[in-house]
């Protein structure tokens, strides 16, 4: 085989690809407020309150007593409604997700929604730290009064302290924003030591370690990416089910040079999230590439190509752990592996947009012309589909 076409069969670095699944994904809710009446109340404040990690958001019904709020963080809400200065009507525990708006509805005509209305007001007194009307106080014992007022202190110690948990976990995640890794880590060991319990924490504390890492090398880098992976444990303890948690805990184990156990977190993540089974078998291959170790890569791309069989670059990565086995005749013609040739062929119909030598500039085409040059090297006819979906086919045939 010629020194250059096989440098670029075994010798290219691949690119891992971080979880789609991360940080960045917003949602909404939307719903409509109807009064004791069963009119739309019109320019009603609707506050929504998030649980997991603190944050308040509100927004007024329309005129036809509609609301709609989006790009709320994924998570977990109390949804309620004021009117005159209190708390109307709510939905506690409400968990946003991606797709559509979730729809959550106030009826106040509702007998059960207006039989809560006393506790909700007392419930949202206590918590504040507020007072009780006389009406309410009146028939107290004064043990109860007590119990009373301890709730009130406690409830104003946890609102303090959950102040100081969302300001140290905003702050983290605004230095990571700025690739202030230091100050990163620093404001979500804070938020971590404050609340334990919450895998947010402990997934971005491990990506701020993971991001502090890349800027290390040698003896200086390996404790950041210990304390990375072991954020990540913590992660994965308290949300086991996170297909995003494990891939990024394999990123950092392949970075460790920590290969099976990387690929065990992967194939992991493939077996939760069945859609994005791909994305995760081929970082797994890129993991392998990376080691040289070009024939357990295969097999991974080849998962990837099984669970999603468009994917391009899985295809092009495959053709090359093909070609790297190819074996030259007497006669100095390549002879590849079957099937190699269909894995540049394919990887070419899926990018229909790199046809030309112009477009090989592109991100997304940069292994066009390489997948190109394979093919004319094992005197494949090259046959290549560039026509966009939906439009007529425009087939050219060259040969070397």
């Amino acid at each position: 085989m010629p020194a250059t076409l096989r440098r670029f069969a075994i010798a290219i670095p691949v690119t891992l690809l971080l979880s789609v699944a991360c940080w960045g994904q917003t949602t909404a809710f939307e719903g409509d407020v109807k009064g004791a009446d069963g009119k739309p109340m019109v320019k009603v404040m609707v506050h929504l309150d998030r649980k997991d990690i603190k944050g308040s958001y509100k927004v007024n019904t329309d005129k036809k007593g509609h609301y709609y709020y989006g790009g709320l963080p994924i998570g977990t809400y109390k949804i309620w409604v004021e009117v005159d200065g209190k708390e109307k009507d709510f939905v506690d525990n409400a968990k946003s997700g991606l797709g559509d708006a979730k729809v959550i509805n106030f009826d106040m005509s509702k007998s059960a929604a207006q039989a809560g209305d006393r506790q909700a007001e007392m419930k949202k007194t206590i918590e504040s730290g507020g007072e009780l009307t006389k009406e309410q106080t009146r028939d107290m014992t004064p043990e109860q009064k007590a119990a009373l007022e301890k709730r009130i202190k406690d409830a104003q110690a946890q609102m303090s302290k959950n102040k100081a948990l969302n300001d140290a976990f905003n702050a983290g995640k605004a230095a990571m924003e700025a690739k202030q890794f230091d100050v990163a880590i620093e404001n979500l060991e804070k938020a971590k030591e404050m609340d334990p319990s919450q895998n947010v924490i402990w997934g971005n504390l491990a990506d701020a370690y993971a991001g502090a890492a890349k800027t290390k090398v040698g003896a200086e880098q390996q404790p950041l990416l210990e304390k990375g992976m072991e954020a990540y444990k913590k992660a994965i303890e308290l949300k086991p089910d996170d297909a995003a948690y494990h891939n990024n805990y394999a990123l950092l184990l392949a970075q460790a040079r920590k290969t099976d156990e990387a690929l065990a977190e992967l194939t992991k993540a493939a077996q939760l999230d069945p859609p994005r089974a791909g994305q995760y078998y081929f970082n797994g291959g890129a993991v392998l590439v990376n080691l040289g170790q070009n024939e357990a890569a295969g097999v991974m791309f080849k998962k990837a190509i099984d669970g999603d069989a468009n994917y391009a670059e899985a295809h092009y990565q495959y053709g090359l752990t093909l070609y790297a086995k190819a074996t030259t005749a007497p006669d100095g013609k390549i002879v590849p592996p079957d099937g190699t040739r269909e894995e540049f062929q394919k990887y070419l119909e899926l990018k229909p947009n790199c046809a030309n030598a112009e477009a090989s500039a592109k991100p997304e085409c940069a292994n066009a012309e390489t997948a190109k040059a394979m093919l004319q090297s094992m005197g494949a006819t090259l046959e290549t589909e560039f026509s966009k979906p939906g439009a007529k086919k425009q087939t050219t045939k060259k040969k070397p």
